[in-house]
């Protein structure tokens, strides 16, 4: 599969359209986007939005098979991009370039182990959806309402961790971090580790791996 058509350079502007828009939760929202005319990408990877010269990455949640693009989008109140996906309206023109980034999937002898927080679950939609499975995922955030795409992630995923750090007890839900998870739960062997979300996480597991499982490898997509 290659993550951009011959003859397409990878910077090039592109053109989409804003089709529709679905709230995940108080803070964070899906936007589907029409799909650019041999636009390709590997699951994983994301494209840079555009807007008032302002640029940011987001993580496709969409198969490459798709006909359309979705993302999945935490509004920052004090950005220029998130802010204007939140509002804009059916139809509205985007402009992006990519597609962008190398984490992407690379299946081993070694289990694969899904590491994220917040909206940092969208690689890991976008390879379940193309056909990863039985995998292990961590999925860290404050409230069971932020367990975004929750029923096919568990579907998908051979064990489903969700780590809950305000409010715990609940049937299936870890309380606490991601971390706490990874020490408590999980067997002392090597995995192939994919880390998505915040860089205090990313730090905080990549220590933990070091400590815990050795011969381990780690595949990371930092945010801010």
């Amino acid at each position: 599969m290659k993550a951009v058509q011959p003859g397409r350079r990878p910077g090039a502007e592109l053109h989409a359209t804003l089709l529709n828009r679905h709230w995940l939760s108080s803070t964070a929202f899906e936007i589907e986007l029409t799909k650019p005319r041999l636009f390709d990408f590997i699951p994983g990877q994301r494209i840079a939005v555009s807007h008032r010269g302002k640029e940011r990455d987001y993580s496709l949640i969409s198969a490459p098979a798709d006909k359309s693009l979705g993302l999945c989008v935490k509004r920052v109140e004090e950005g220029v991009v998130s802010p204007f996906l939140a509002e804009a309206e059916a139809g509205t023109p985007l402009y992006f370039t990519g597609p962008h980034g190398y984490f992407t999937f690379k299946p081993s002898q070694r289990h694969p182990v899904f590491v994220a927080t917040g909206t940092g679950i969208a690689p890991f939609l976008s390879m379940a959806r193309s056909g990863v499975k039985g995998f292990t995922l961590l999925h860290g955030v404050r409230d069971p309402s932020e367990l975004y795409y929750e029923p096919y992630l568990r579907s998908a995923s051979g064990r489903y961790i969700p780590c809950v750090t305000q409010r715990g007890g609940e049937k299936d839900l870890f309380p606490g971090r991601v971390t706490q998870a990874l020490e408590e739960r999980m067997l002392r062997k090597p995995y192939d580790f994919y880390l998505s979300g915040r860089r205090e996480m990313i730090r905080d597991v990549v220590f933990l791996v070091d400590d815990l499982f050795p011969g381990s490898l780690v595949y990371l997509e930092s945010f801010t």
